[in-house]
């Protein structure tokens, strides 16, 4: 049956940024059509995190960790426990990432710097360490969180749409030398979605008024409105789908 090519019981995902936000709904998403997670972020408590409880209510195992991904030594070490408790991980959901403020004219290389560390560098290594393992067994699953500013240049943000255009042509790279060998490789690419990442847009009254404008659905979207697309691209149901970056933005890139 059709409903069968979404499960993902007997699979493990790794999904990165997962404690709260778009992460931890994916990671819910996930849990909830059958997968076991293992899942990372940068402050997750060790044991009886949100996250954790939420996958052990859908019934699925749980293992956490935490790695600062601006720490190029760190995901390195991270990846070397990562693949040696767990041998065996199906699903790689790259969704941990983070934005900076400020105008092109004023934004310090830190910030630059920092940026496409976490959103970009850390994405590739475990992307590039992780595929070689699910290449070895011939099939995985590899999805990027990307945004709308994979395609359009956003205000006050040069390092965060640098790193998101980037991560889009990784998918695409990596999808065009691993299709044919068991590995799918995709994005997802959210609108603008109420987390901590956006609350400053949120606050400001005239910024929000005229996203709102935009969107043809009218509303600021929920972690869970990406729950359906992660779960089709971590699943059977999308073994012939290679290099995609799916918008879930409720119309904003059709306006």
């Amino acid at each position: 049956m059709i409903i069968d090519h979404f499960s993902l019981h007997g699979f493990t995902a790794l999904v990165t940024g997962c404690k709260r936000g778009i992460g931890k709904g994916i990671a819910e998403a996930l849990a909830e059509a059958g997968a076991d997670i293992i899942g990372v972020s940068t402050s997750l408590e060790p044991t009886g995190s949100d996250v954790e409880q939420a996958v052990a209510a859908r019934g699925r195992k749980f293992t956490g960790y935490t790695c600062d991904f601006s720490n190029r030594d760190a995901v390195h070490e991270f990846i070397r426990d990562v693949t040696a408790r767990h041998p065996r991980i199906d699903i790689l959901f790259n969704n941990a990432g983070n934005i900076l403020r400020k105008p092109a004219a004023e934004h310090p290389e830190e910030y630059w710097d920092k940026i496409i560390e976490i959103n970009l560098n850390a994405q590739f290594l475990l992307s590039r360490d992780l595929g070689k393992l699910m290449l070895e067994r011939g099939w995985g699953k590899i999805v990027f969180t990307a945004s709308l500013l994979s395609f359009q240049g956003g205000i006050n943000v040069p390092g965060y749409a640098a790193s998101k255009g980037g991560v889009a042509q990784l998918c695409k790279a990596l999808a065009n030398e691993w299709a044919g060998r068991g590995v799918n490789v995709n994005a997802i690419a959210p609108g603008y979605i109420a987390t901590d990442n956006t609350a400053a847009l949120r606050a400001d009254p005239d910024r929000s008024r005229q996203i709102l404008e935009r969107i043809p659905a009218g509303r600021w979207g929920r972690p869970e409105d990406l729950q359906g697309a992660a779960v089709f691209l971590a699943s059977h149901a999308s073994d012939y789908v290679n290099g995609i970056v799916l918008p879930v933005d409720g119309g904003w890139l059709g306006r």
